[in-house]
């Protein structure tokens, strides 16, 4: 007689099993001091990404609205104090921390490559908030949250994503390695993780629709897969089961969800290199945006470009990028951070007129300052660059003396290998949006990254997130 428990104890292991198996024995110690650097980078910029996000349109109002549903008082939402249940705060922070498009991006991969995602804006809710649940240190923390994302970004690196696909990839495979991340802080096993990805894969979802329509609900897919990976866990740890091969198996992750997916880049050099997002955006939008908008500052630090002098605008990038959501003219809509954070028509223009893009630049008081009005009638996205040249862009501006000027950039700011940000910029960065969330006072912010640098040693995280609350509450 044919015995199925034979045949599956010696069969090879599954994608499944080698990455749940993988995420289990990653200790503290497997982290070398760069990987734990770029963590704290990834941190603090998220701390104060969610905390800028109570300003952006309709934040208050949805706050309200979850805060309204009740239940345990497990985790806090970052920025308002209030503790609800751990998937509802998780959701909320995760939404908070999308609402600019200024989160860490870009899942990396061998051979430092990348691939379009946002792993960090739904791996660190999911983790503050079940160590907040579970009063995990902050070693356990850390040790969760890195195997999580290192999971994430090796699932979001093979699946062969493309972010013109349609599927918003950070409401799918955000899901599977938060859910990961959610039971390793619960201290569940192997077989009831496998449990709970399976429970997830039910969940998973996501459109680009909301880019391309400037809708708010660009934010959702991440905040709905932060909750969705805590409640996976949770059932998981009831006693809930699913499928055996959640990832690889029949209609599992790989066949449902990728559409030309790898499943041996996913497992390249398993436990001796921790993947994770690899750029903290300088500007607050898309980073198919960055080339360009990374020109026009360049343009104005290093060539004195006045945005009064300019006459016309040219800002080339690939066909694709110009054809995409980032390269139809602008136009404000109905909720105008959202279109400003996805136009290179308006990054551009504030690029020139400020020197900078953040998320006070992104509003409607900004869109009416004469500087922009004028620039905006004045550039033009053309589709003249190879295909090949992805995060290009070249820039020139004709001013106003007959004078042309330059800018080409291969590199944009921010990416940790190419063109990193110093640890003095992101600190500046969470400074100025804590300060513009008007939520969390200088002190307490200051605290706060005190703790951020002192994760290994925290018995809890308790403290870290009462930092992380107005101090009237």
């Amino acid at each position: 007689m044919h015995d199925d428990r034979t045949a599956t104890a010696t069969a090879e292991p599954t994608l499944t099993d080698r990455l749940i198996h993988h995420a289990h024995r990653v200790r503290f110690e497997d982290f070398g001091e760069a990987v734990l650097e770029r963590a704290r980078h990834r941190m603090v910029d998220a701390l104060g990404n969610t905390a800028a996000g109570h300003r952006a349109q309709g934040m208050q109002e949805l706050v309200e609205t979850v805060v309204g549903w009740g239940g345990r008082p497990d985790a806090t939402v970052l920025g308002d104090g209030r503790r609800i249940p751990a998937h509802h705060a998780a959701m909320l922070n995760a939404a908070l921390m999308r609402s600019f498009d200024f989160e860490p991006v870009g899942a990396e991969g061998p051979g430092r490559r990348q691939v379009a995602a946002h792993i960090t804006g739904t791996t660190v809710p999911v983790a503050l908030a079940v160590a907040e649940q579970q009063g995990a240190t902050g070693r356990e923390f850390l040790t969760a949250l890195l195997a999580g994302e290192d999971v994430t970004a090796r699932l979001t690196f093979g699946s062969g994503f493309d972010v013109y696909s349609g599927q918003d990839n950070t409401g799918t495979v955000n899901g599977v390695g938060a859910t990961i991340v959610a039971c390793l802080l619960m201290g569940l096993d192997e077989t009831r993780t496998r449990h709970a990805v399976g429970i997830v894969l039910n969940q998973l979802a996501g459109t680009v629709a909301g880019i391309f329509d400037q809708a708010s609900a660009f934010k959702l897919p991440m905040a709905f897969a932060a909750r969705n990976a805590i409640t996976a866990a949770e059932m998981a740890a009831a006693g809930v089961t699913g499928p055996h091969d959640p990832l690889s198996g029949r209609f599992g992750f790989l066949q449902t969800y990728c559409a030309d997916p790898d499943p041996a880049v996913m497992v390249e050099r398993l436990g001796e290199e921790f993947y994770a997002d690899a750029v903290i955006k300088p500007w607050s939008c898309c980073r198919a945006a960055h080339p360009s908008l990374d020109a026009c500052v360049r343009l104005v630090e290093d060539h004195g470009v006045n945005a009064e002098r300019i006459d016309r605008v040219i800002v080339h990038v690939t066909p694709r990028t110009a054809a995409g959501f980032v390269g139809r003219p602008f136009s404000p809509g109905d909720c105008p951070e959202v279109s400003a954070a996805f136009s290179i028509h308006y990054t551009a223009a504030a690029a020139l007129a400020f020197g900078t893009v953040r998320p006070e630049h992104l509003g409607p008081q900004t869109m009416a300052d004469p500087r922009i009005r004028r620039l905006l009638d004045r550039i033009e996205v053309q589709g003249t660059l190879d295909d090949t040249e992805v995060l290009t862009a070249e820039v020139e501006v004709h001013l106003s003396d007959g004078n042309v000027c330059r800018q080409r950039v291969d590199s944009p700011r921010g990416d940790v290998h190419h063109a990193p940000l110093s640890e003095a910029q992101i600190l500046e960065k969470y400074r100025l949006n804590v300060e513009f969330s008007q939520r969390i006072d200088a002190d307490r912010a200051e605290q706060a990254w005190d703790l951020v640098t002192r994760l290994p040693q925290l018995e809890h995280l308790r403290g870290l997130v009462e930092r992380f609350a107005p101090a009237a509450r």
